[in-house]
């Protein structure tokens, strides 16, 4: 089943997925995913059979809400409705052969033999898909924002003042949940493009924090109940004035990966911080392709698309350069 969230002014719907057509759930059920995941906890149910005891006679065209035609917009596909201070966006990388391959081109030097990209992907090849109730070696992490930084399908992409560069990373999120007990819940999955710096990351490694440290977009779909997460393919391209100027086929899924989804899992919510009752979690497990991998720069305007079918409807997002110049932060004291 996959789901979407729409707005209209301040009004918010949810709408499940039927081919053209998005049938709404009841408003007096649920006005977000957040609060039909809740419902479910509370009532010890799946979030299938809450969203299907939801649902009303309301239809909305899906073609116009996802061509930006309709007066409802797309939200991102998982948030806390709330406060987004309330919802952590993070990821790992080096999960995806070729993005260890990528990784490793940006940052070899002639007189190194193999890069700390490589040897963090071997760790992964090695240790990353323990037996079931063991643990395996711990994956790169880093941390992307809160929720405000979340864009739906349609919604810009922008390179701030203080950016090098920007560039999409094709990947699939997990969204999650946290219980009233602490449990962290795997609320379903969903497209994401994990929009990152790469120009200042290959400036240096140790920049990797600082650009991560931007906008990205998830939906506008997701797929909730029991989704399979074994051989999924995609595609990612970037649009130019209506033509590809870039297009690769993309793996991901257990099989294409040196981490197991559980063993990545593990080792995002380990941390109490990372199990605060109510919260909300944006995972990205890791990419297999991206345009600057293959030199492609992008330009203003221009469209980065993501497609992972088994999770629905395409994601796509226009980049916007800012250009203005960096204005410096002063702090007074007190």
């Amino acid at each position: 089943m996959r789901l979407v969230q729409i707005a209209r002014g301040s009004e918010r719907r949810v709408g499940a997925v039927d081919g053209s057509q998005l049938v709404l759930l009841s408003a007096a059920h649920a006005q977000s995913i957040y609060q039909l995941a809740c419902r479910a906890i509370q009532s010890a149910e799946r979030l299938t059979s809450s969203a299907e005891n939801a649902l009303s006679d309301e239809i909305l065209a899906y073609d116009e809400v996802y061509e930006g035609a309709s007066d409802w917009r797309l939200l991102p596909s998982f948030d806390h409705p709330h406060d987004p201070a309330y919802c952590m966006v993070s990821g790992t990388g080096l999960t995806h052969k070729k993005s260890a391959e990528n990784r490793a081109a940006m940052h070899k030097e002639a007189s190194t033999e193999i890069t700390d990209s490589m040897r963090m992907y071997q760790m992964g090849i090695e240790g990353g898909a323990p037996e079931p109730g063991q643990i395996g070696v711990q994956p790169e992490w880093f941390y992307k924002g809160d929720g405000s930084i979340l864009r739906a399908h349609g919604e810009i992409l922008d390179i701030p003042a203080y950016a090098e560069d920007g560039g999409e990373e094709p990947e699939i999120a997990g969204a999650y949940l946290i219980s009233p007990a602490g449990e962290p819940l795997r609320v379903g999955f969903t497209v994401a493009n994990e929009f990152s710096d790469h120009k200042m990351e290959k400036k240096n490694y140790l920049y990797l924090a600082h650009s991560k440290l931007r906008n990205c977009s998830i939906g506008p779909e997701l797929s909730i109940g029991d989704v399979p997460f074994e051989d999924i393919p995609g595609t990612v391209g970037i649009l130019r004035d209506g033509q590809y100027v870039w297009r690769k086929e993309i793996w991901s899924g257990g099989k294409n990966m040196c981490h197991s989804l559980p063993n990545l899992e593990h080792h995002h919510f380990k941390y109490e911080t990372h199990r605060r009752p109510g919260d909300v979690h944006i995972h990205v497990l890791g990419a297999d392709a991206f345009s600057f991998g293959d030199g492609l720069r992008l330009n203003q305007g221009d469209i980065m698309e993501v497609s992972f079918p088994q999770f629905g409807r395409p994601l796509r997002n226009r980049l916007k350069i800012q250009n203005s110049s960096e204005v410096p932060v002063s702090v007074r004291a007190l």
